[in-house]
């Protein structure tokens, strides 16, 4: 590709804003030409705007520093700069839905971290290894909308990463009752230990809103797209605990499963480790190689050795074993700003432009 699509990132500032500034960096398709976040940052340098607030164990890329900062409100203005958005803006939900149709009206389309469109019926949610079929709903939405190229696309919860690929990947044995527990990261707050002391040692039983979307969100993946609109699946009935544990990165769930079909250890290891969808296949820049690994040893995956499997991207299983109550139980790991925020997230849009949805303008 001879030139690079301009990016434009939403929340720029943000934790998850940086994570797509660091993910993005040297992207062999997409250069970060703009950022915009709110009107306190609009006018400084994107270094200047972040000041110590920098979270990523990677240095800020030298190519943002100097990028002056937009108003996001300014929405015109910032479409006018770039091909397409990524959103990871810090607003209210009804206030995160009106922007992001705004610029996608502005023929700009969005890519959004954002929980705000995951239940508008012609918005695609999408883990491209598992539902890139749904992004057929984009030419409904573009009638509604009234635009030729802008539309809003999304990526799921990041508490779902480490349980819904696998769950995919055992279709065939149709599970059909699923009891869930994910011990989730403090960055998934947009915390740091250095922001979030009280973490330290501790766990919290509740995280606002997670569990209803840790029990809904996969059944709208793995839905169907029927009159310009995803229609949710009936199954399998999920019921999930989140628990917020003093772990920077990495979302871990503890998941039993019960299946119509009995399958065995070995053909549910097999199933996981075969398993691959389009980004495999069509090669996107941050498609992990293998998308699912299974780990033998019974004290893994550990957040310390396997959060960052495929550069954060794949998802490690361990502790497969039969139940006494479910059919079987198992643990999954993911990197939850990687695979279930930012890389997740242009993931999508790697799928999009080849696709045919992203294009430059």
């Amino acid at each position: 590709m001879s030139e690079k699509l301009k990016v434009g990132i939403l929340g720029g500032t943000g934790m998850v804003g940086q994570r797509f500034i660091a993910l993005l960096e040297n992207h062999p398709w997409f250069s970060v030409t703009t950022i915009a976040a709110s009107a306190r940052s609009a006018g400084k340098t994107y270094e200047e705007a972040v000041g110590g607030r920098w979270k990523m164990d990677t240095p800020m890329p030298e190519a943002v520093k100097k990028i002056v900062v937009m108003n996001v409100s300014e929405v015109e203005a910032v479409a006018a700069k770039v091909d397409f958005v990524f959103s990871a803006v810090d607003m209210t939900k009804e206030e995160i839905k009106k922007i992001e149709e705004a610029y996608a009206k502005t023929e700009t389309p969005v890519v959004s971290n954002n929980s705000a469109h995951r239940w508008t019926p012609d918005v695609p949610m999408v883990v491209p290894e598992i539902n890139p079929e749904h992004m057929e709903v984009i030419r409904y939405q573009k009638k509604r909308l009234g635009t030729e190229r802008g539309f809003v696309a999304v990526k799921p919860n990041c508490s779902i990463q480490s349980y819904a690929p696998v769950l995919t990947a055992w279709k065939e044995f149709e599970p059909y009752e699923v009891v869930a527990t994910t011990y989730q990261a403090i960055s998934g707050a947009g915390k740091t230990f250095a922001d979030w002391p009280e973490m330290t040692g501790n766990i919290i039983p509740y995280i606002g809103g997670e569990e209803e979307k840790s029990e809904k969100e996969p059944l709208r993946i793995w839905g169907k797209v029927e009159d310009g609109v995803i229609k949710p699946a009936q199954t399998p009935l999920i019921t999930c605990q989140c628990i917020r544990v003093p772990v920077l990165n990495g979302h871990t769930a503890a998941v039993f499963v019960k299946f119509k079909k009995k399958p065995s250890k070995e053909e549910l290891i097999a199933r996981l480790e075969a398993f691959a969808g389009v980004p495999q296949k069509l090669g996107l820049p941050s498609a992990p190689k293998q998308f699912i690994r299974y780990l033998e040893e019974d004290n893994r995956p550990q957040v310390a050795l396997d959060v960052d499997y495929e550069n954060g991207m794949g998802v490690s299983v361990g502790r497969l074993r039969e139940d006494t109550v479910y059919d079987w139980k198992f643990v999954g790991l993911s990197h939850n700003t990687v695979r279930g925020a930012a890389g997740g997230a242009i993931l999508c849009a790697e799928l999009l432009k080849a696709q045919g949805y992203i294009e430059m303008k």
